[in-house]
């Protein structure tokens, strides 16, 4: 009988519980749980329910009981740069604030202040993002001191819950590299950048690559599922489970994650830290096998999400993709890695004010807005991908696109034609099977990730265009 493996993916609007096996050599998923998700407004901060997060995690778990499919490890994979602090009786101190949570406006100044941005780029190779984590730490310590002072553990968000299942702190390797406070180089803490930001160095936890398993669930929790099993750590940072589910062993390719962000880029062995790397936006965050995932972050189809949210959902994606496809001619453009749609009141009228404010023609109906996107981030693919090209000194031929995103054929249609590169789409759930990937690597279903990879390409539809 074949064995099982458990990946919970939690992404910022919904979470989901994908069991995973290898049959008649193919790897076979089912979706046996999903819940919801979203940040929530508490005391005028953007946060996340944590606790609320967690019960869905048991519930999930308490599923593969009941179909009788019990797996032999699980793991965890969120989004990146969010945690919480746990105090001396490992309690959560204040809330889990979220990303776009506005807290860090102007955290860069009282960051760069005691360490020029230049040097911190040159020692973590991550690009500037407000919300990355050591601008929300910043935020902690000049706002609420005390809290930095009592806390005795910083865990990333999937570290947290891998925290509730077993007992075990740890930042995970993928996740830690978002906070900018990972050192490229050694791929650990860097305790210098640390000490002179006037960080509290105790809460920093030993960094576990992914593959690591974590042991067994809790006591407690063995009794309350019914079984036990080993929680094994993934890439627990998405974007890094996404980009090992891509179908390919070569190098000539660019990925991108398609999904609420795009993340595009490619895989190193070393990091790149240089000033024409920084001046491009570039960032080296952590990947499988001690990678490095060259890429820049973009905006992605939170922008058109958001856009569905404001006309409240009843346009399926498909539909908004059909009415931008009748609309292909529309002109106008808009910067989708501009802060002003991180987290706008309605998405439709930063939209219109982006065009006005830029001596565009605005857009007025669905189709145009959505087109207006769409081909946005086509040609910031484009962009992208010319400077990945002028960085690494080399071109490549293809586009290796995973991630639900890849629903979104307009979409993967105007990057075949921006990029004139050919399209590669699939699988559309690669966080989990990146996820599902780790777990088996680590229990000897797979050799290598050279392995894993073929695999996912022997099992999963690719569509070229």
């Amino acid at each position: 009988m074949s064995a099982y493996y458990l990946a919970v993916d939690i992404g910022a609007s919904s979470g989901r519980h994908i069991l995973g096996s290898v049959e008649n050599g193919k790897i076979v998923l089912e979706e046996i749980y999903r819940f919801e998700n979203g940040m929530t407004k508490k005391d005028g901060r953007l946060c996340w329910d944590y606790k609320g997060l967690f019960e869905n995690i048991k519930n999930g778990i308490k599923k593969c009981k009941e179909i009788g499919k019990i797996p032999s490890s699980m793991g965890i994979d969120t989004w990146g740069v969010d945690y919480v602090l746990l105090d001396e009786n490992d309690q959560v101190i204040g809330d889990m604030v979220g990303y776009r949570d506005s807290r860090t406006d102007g955290m860069d100044e009282e960051v760069y202040r005691r360490l020029p941005e230049m040097e911190l780029y040159e020692r973590t190779g991550i690009e500037k993002m407000m919300f990355n984590t050591i601008f929300q730490l910043m935020a902690v310590k000049k706002q609420q001191p005390e809290d930095m002072e009592k806390a005795k553990a910083l865990l990333f968000v999937p570290d947290y819950f891998h925290f509730l299942l077993t007992g075990k702190k740890v930042n995970e390797y993928t996740e830690a590299t978002t906070s900018q406070l990972v050192n490229a180089a050694s791929q650990t803490w860097d305790m210098e950048l640390i000490d002179r930001l006037g960080f509290n160095k105790e809460m920093f936890q030993r960094i576990a690559m992914p593959g690591e398993s974590l042991g067994s669930l809790r006591e407690e929790l063995v009794e309350e599922f019914g079984f036990n099993m080993d929680v094994v750590l993934p890439c627990t940072h998405d974007t890094g489970s996404a980009i090992l589910a891509v179908p390919a062993n070569d190098d000539d390719y660019v990925f991108i994650s398609s999904g609420t962000w795009s993340l595009l880029g490619v895989e190193r062995d070393t990091p790149d830290c240089s000033e024409l790397s920084r001046i491009n936006s570039f960032t080296n965050e952590g990947g499988y096998g001690s990678k490095i995932c060259y890429l820049r972050n973009i905006m992605g189809l939170w922008m058109i999400q958001s856009v569905r949210h404001n006309l409240d959902d009843k346009y399926s994606f498909a539909e908004i993709c059909a009415q931008a496809a009748r609309e292909s001619d529309f002109p106008s453009r808009v910067d989708v890695t501009d802060n002003c749609f991180m987290a706008p009141e309605n998405m439709i009228e930063e939209i219109k004010d982006y065009c006005r404010r830029t001596g565009q023609k605005v857009p007025e109906t669905l189709g145009e807005i959505a087109t207006c996107v769409y081909a946005s981030l086509a040609e910031c693919y484009d962009r992208t991908i010319k400077g990945i090209e002028k960085s690494t000194g080399r071109t490549y031929s293809r586009i290796h696109i995973v991630g639900g995103g890849g629903n979104a054929e307009y979409l993967n249609e105007l990057t075949a034609r921006a990029t004139k590169k050919e399209v590669h789409v699939g699988p559309t759930e690669g966080t989990a099977i990146g996820n599902l990937a780790a777990q088996m690597i680590h229990s000897g279903e797979f050799k290598s990730k050279e392995e894993a990879r073929q695999m996912i390409y022997d099992s999963f539809d690719i569509k070229v265009y």
